[in-house]
């Protein structure tokens, strides 16, 4: 995290990419346990909690310079604990997890590209000054 007002949208992107890699690999773990009688899928909440966070002033730039940042992280959780598809009580269905892992992939890319962008904006300001 960089400690500057200029630099907050990318300290948000960056706590987001840091909760989709957090959720990929939760993801890769539910994957490579498809076949673990009784295993318990897993996934990781963030998404609500930023927007809650964000929610939290109409005005964008009011909301993320406001916003800490240190008080929302991803929470790993066991999904549906007490539900499982299957008689061996796993209850990890292995195509919905497969097109979980393959939007959490886009998502981390567009979040990545997104904080790209910031600091090509920066760039561009600190060259016009």
């Amino acid at each position: 995290m960089i400690n500057s007002s200029a630099f907050n949208y990318v300290n948000v992107l960056d706590k987001a990419a840091d909760a989709c890699w957090i959720r990929n690999n939760v993801m890769a773990n539910n994957i490579a346990n498809v076949d673990t009688p009784n295993y318990k899928r897993q996934d990781v909440s963030f998404d609500s909690l930023l927007s809650r966070a964000l929610e939290a002033d109409p005005v964008l730039d009011n909301a993320v310079n406001n916003m800490d940042l240190n008080s929302i992280t991803p929470i790993v959780y066991t999904d549906q604990s007490n539900l499982s598809y299957r008689t061996d009580g796993n209850n990890v269905d292995i195509d919905v997890e497969q097109a979980n892992y393959a939007e959490n992939q886009i998502k981390y890319n567009a979040v990545l590209d997104s904080i790209t962008e910031e600091f090509k904006r920066i760039s561009n300001v600190l060259q016009s000054v």
